[in-house]
């Protein structure tokens, strides 16, 4: 009776030592409506930032060089956040310089 309960306590400790060590990624998902795609296209219009014209693919997931200036969003638009103008694009910026949309 000692070794079944020694062996189970044995297999306890090591599928928590085991779910100790995995790790969970999690990614930023930014859901932004019609509306407000119409009013950071209005705001962005408005502010007339420069287009900084990179040779890298603009496309969500791509980080964004450092020579790409990132501006904050303010709160008016709705979507909170950053944005920046690359090859005439505007796209919207994740904390990490990472394109999470890309608005046409």
């Amino acid at each position: 009776m000692k070794l079944l309960a020694s062996a189970g306590l044995a297999l306890l400790i090591g599928v928590s030592g085991a779910m100790a060590q995995t790790r969970t990624t999690e990614t930023t998902t930014t859901t932004v409506t019609t509306e407000q795609v119409g009013k950071v296209r209005e705001y962005v219009m408005k502010e007339r930032k420069p287009s900084v014209k990179i040779s890298e693919s603009v496309a969500v997931g791509a980080a964004l060089p450092q020579n790409v200036t990132v501006y904050e969003l303010p709160t008016t638009v709705g979507v909170s956040g950053s944005y920046a103008i690359v090859n005439d694009k505007t796209v919207l910026v994740g904390p990490d310089r990472k394109v999470i949309r890309v608005i046409e």
